[in-house]
């Protein structure tokens, strides 16, 4: 009798994991675009921002959930590049002491001194955030690390209306699109 509580015991925890392990996967994919989510990878940060792959996929799209990590909302999901896995693991140390001059003190500094991970030119970030999960809304960029209003032809500022450069000149250029 004992070995078969103990046994169910096991399967209960097993099969409780591998339930918590499905839905952070499903919650992790919301912010991918339908026609990329059943390819991409998804995976779990660590506090020393290293990860864990608890999906491996089949296209370059990787998605992961930074619900309630410092400088974060407190509903925020973001997929990317795979490429840009060491960028992104720069920013959460950066933000990790919670202290936005303080992120943008070391964010600044790894720019001059060249130490800032450049994300892949054109790769795409996808958000996915908000106060809660029932009020999110998205939030997507295009990263062009070192463009300018010179290289690209597109202004500097979101004055015109249309999609504009944002960090101009810098590693975190990006892309900005009106109503995203």
């Amino acid at each position: 009798m004992k070995r078969i509580a103990l046994f169910l015991l096991v399967v209960l925890a097993v099969s409780t994991s591998a339930w918590a392990q499905s839905d952070a996967i499903d919650k992790a994919l919301l912010a991918a675009p339908a026609n990329l989510r059943d390819g991409a990878t998804v995976i779990k940060w660590n506090p020393d921002f290293t990860y864990e792959t608890l999906k491996k996929g089949t296209n370059k799209l990787v998605c992961y959930d930074k619900s309630g990590q410092p400088e974060q909302m407190p509903y925020m999901i973001e997929c990317t590049n795979l490429g840009n896995l060491d960028r992104a693991a720069q920013n959460m140390k950066f933000e990790a002491g919670g202290d936005r001059a303080k992120t943008q003190a070391l964010l600044d500094a790894a720019e001059k001194d060249g130490t800032r991970a450049k994300p892949e030119f054109g790769s795409v970030w996808y958000h996915l955030m908000g106060p809660d999960a029932q009020h999110p809304r998205t939030h997507m960029t295009i990263a062009v690390p070192g463009a300018t209003t010179q290289s690209l032809g597109l202004p500097d500022n979101g004055k015109s209306g249309g999609v504009w450069i944002m960090n101009a000149g810098t590693s975190t250029a990006h892309l900005m699109t009106p109503g995203e």
